[in-house]
């Protein structure tokens, strides 16, 4: 089985879901179900955020022209339901049921019709950073799956890689770097050392090292939470490790 991970960036007005989401740093949206066949899509999702942020994520969801995952940049003319199955004041639960046209596409789509029917999907949605997870024989044609993807897209998002791998294969392996990260990621992050990100009192701000990287800040954000979140994680991890062997001594 093969790994692939990869970023749509959505320009503004594209998605409704990315602009609700860039208009609430606090929101995230993350996939808690998502199947499709070939004619049908449907998934659960789980939002969280003020209230503020999940009124527009919810408006997004229930009142937008056409289904939020569509690729099209107009109403194709698909059926789709959304109900909100569980609401608090700082999460929400979607169901959306989407029944395409022969004009429609998404992403699962496109990844059934070049890598097979048994893709299994995983989301995360941050501002305009729309990010998948796609798990694959690795028997299908992923040249030609982004291929299809860049004309599906268009001009609306741009497509950034993050990851391609075996699923056996370990953090840092011959796919990533060294600490295990993407290499985009790894690149923020050094960048983000050297010219002073985490200096106290910082030396340059998120908006100036992106400016420094020619990266939109969005995305530069997006990576930089990411790093600090993998390594928060594997640091947590290490110190599970470390207490195990000395409590096995």
């Amino acid at each position: 089985m093969r790994e692939l991970i990869f970023a749509l960036e959505y320009e503004p007005g594209c998605n409704r879901v990315a602009d609700a989401l860039a208009d609430h740093s606090d929101a995230r949206v993350r996939s808690l179900s998502l199947h499709a066949t070939a004619e049908r899509l449907w998934r659960v999702d789980h939002a969280t955020g003020t209230p503020e942020a999940l009124d527009a994520i919810e408006d997004a969801f229930l009142t937008g022209d056409y289904y939020a995952d569509c690729l099209a940049t107009e109403d194709c003319g698909a059926t789709q339901t959304t109900r909100v199955l569980d609401r608090t004041d700082d999460t929400l639960v979607l169901y959306s049921d989407w029944e395409r046209t022969p004009t429609c596409a998404s992403v699962p789509h496109i990844a059934r019709d070049h890598l097979g029917d048994g893709v299994l999907f995983e989301t995360r949605h941050e501002g305009r950073h729309y990010t998948w997870r796609l798990i694959h024989s690795g028997e299908g044609d992923v040249a030609a799956f982004f291929d299809a993807l860049k004309v599906a897209v268009g001009e609306c998002a741009q497509m950034e890689m993050l990851r391609t791998a075996d699923t056996t294969t370990a953090a840092g392996g011959r796919d990533g770097t060294p600490s295990g990260l993407p290499p985009a990621q790894e690149a923020a992050l050094q960048a983000a050392v050297e010219h002073g990100y985490y200096e106290s009192p910082r030396e340059v701000d998120v908006g100036e090292l992106s400016e420094h990287l020619d990266v939109p800040r969005s995305t530069l954000t997006y990576r930089l939470r990411r790093t600090e979140e993998h390594l928060a994680k594997q640091h947590v991890a290490g110190e599970r490790v470390a207490e195990e062997r000395l409590a096995s001594h």
